[in-house]
This record gives C-alpha cells, sequence and structure tokens, in this order.
C-alpha cells in the first residue's frame, strides 16, 4: 500500500494521513509506504529561541510510527546529513537540483543564479556548476517571519546575465522580494524566480510578480499555478527499490 499525500497544509492533513495508515493496516496491508514530495516541519531542525520544539525530529518520530518508509523531495536539511538522522524507517530525498538545471537551461537565456543566504551556497552551487553559469549568495537577516534584510552583491561583470533567484521553498517570499527589487534597479533583465516547493504564505505569490519577477517557477510538489517543472518520474524511480 502506498499512500500519496503532499503534506503543504500539515495541520488539515497529517490526522487524515495516519488514520489512512492505520486503517490499511487493519484491513490487511503488509506495509504501508509515504509518497510526501512536500515533507512539512523540517524548517524547525534546532532550538532557535529557549523553550522551542525541535519539530522536525519531533514529526519524524510520529512519521516513523504510521508508515515503514517515505520517499520526499528536497526536504530542508540544512543542519542534517540525510534524513536518517531523524527517521527511523527507510526515508529518500529525491533531489530537484539536476531538473531545475534543466529548465534553467532550456528557459533562461545567460542566467546567473541568486541563492538566498551562506545556508544555500553548497546546492545553488551544484545547480550552477550543472546549468554551466556563475553565481552568487545573497547576505540576510531575518527579524521576523515578513521582515527580511537583505544585502545583495554587485554583479559586477555579469550585470547583463538574467538573475535567477533560487531556493528550496518559497514562503513568504520577502527575501525574494527585496531581490527583485535591487535587481529591477541594476540589472538590465528582471528576475526569474525559481524553487522546490511552493508554499507561497499568504500573499507571497501576488507580491513576488507585484515586484517585478520576469517568472515564477516551481515544481509540482505542491500544487499551484506557478508548477512547471514535473518531479513525478523521479520520484516513481525512488519508489522501485522499496518494493524488491
Amino acid at each position: 500500500m502506498i499512500l500519496v499525500s503532499t503534506l503543504d497544509r500539515p495541520d488539515d492533513k497529517f490526522l487524515p494521513l495516519i488514520f489512512a495508515a492505520a486503517t490499511a493496516r487493519d484491513l490487511g496491508a503488509s506495509h504501508v509506504g509515504l509518497v510526501c514530495p512536500y515533507l512539512a516541519y523540517m524548517r524547525q531542525d534546532k532550538r532557535f529561541r529557549p523553550g522551542e520544539a525541535i519539530s522536525s525530529v519531533h514529526f519524524a518520530k510520529l512519521l516513523s510510527g504510521a508508515v515503514d518508509w517515505l520517499i520526499t523531495v528536497d526536504p530542508h536539511l540544512h543542519r542534517r546529513h540525510s534524513l536518517a538522522e531523524i527517521f527511523s524507517v527507510p526515508a529518500v530525498a529525491v533531489h530537484a537540483a539536476p531538473y531545475l538545471a534543466a529548465w534553467i537551461r532550456e528557459n533562461v537565456p545567460a542566467p546567473i543564479l541568486i541563492g538566498p543566504d551562506s545556508e544555500s551556497e553548497q546546492w545553488v552551487a551544484s545547480v550552477a556548476a550543472d546549468v554551466g553559469a556563475p553565481y552568487v549568495v545573497l547576505d540576510k537577516v531575518r527579524k521576523g517571519d515578513r521582515d527580511v534584510e537583505v544585502s545583495v552583491p554587485n554583479l559586477g561583470r555579469n550585470a547583463d546575465r538574467t538573475p535567477v533567484l533560487i531556493d528550496d521553498i518559497i514562503s513568504t517570499g520577502r527575501t525574494m522580494v527585496g531581490a527583485i527589487r535591487h535587481f529591477g534597479r541594476t540589472a538590465h533583465r528582471s528576475p526569474v524566480c525559481l524553487g522546490v516547493h511552493a508554499v507561497f504564505s499568504g500573499d507571497a505569490y501576488t507580491a513576488l510578480r507585484r515586484a517585478g519577477a520576469a517568472k515564477i517557477v516551481t515544481c509540482n510538489t505542491i500544487s499551484h499555478e506557478s508548477n512547471a517543472i514535473d518531479m513525478t518520474a523521479a520520484i516513481a524511480q525512488a519508489v522501485r527499490p522499496m518494493f524488491r
């Protein structure tokens, strides 16, 4: 039995998912796997302030008790090497980077990739190498969920390239909005916004469009009008070994 549920609205979806897994076992399923293209609660991977829960660890324990294996796409693992550190069942992360790179090569002339912060540099560098394009990262200070101060490096000799703002999760979008406004004043071409997971909390998508993004493109891990990169085949390929 394979359950498929992307957890972009986890508070509404988690209990029905747990009940479905338990019911499948009640009705005779010997194994219950979960395909979860967007895995929630992974961003809180340390105690940023005293008294906070480390939600990624606790949520992984809950899911590990409900399913026998899990497939997801690019979970937020900035402080983890793999899902095996927090899951007690087999958990596989499918990587979207090759698909993002392929989309950029086919759709963006002379790109320069822009990462959101220093934590993203290794990931952005990998995508840039696959594209064959230069990259830089922003210096970001987050003062609140919707209050982000962004320092944008000078593109120098790359100023005539198309800025591609790239992130794993587009949530409030405030980092990208600040960068778009900067590049709108300094770059020759309007920026493209590229993300894996289209969370788009509140007015994020509208704010990006109003700021002047030339395109906003995401993978289909969360259903949204910006979806243009299909991860279905990659997920299916990761599922097959679970049945050997």
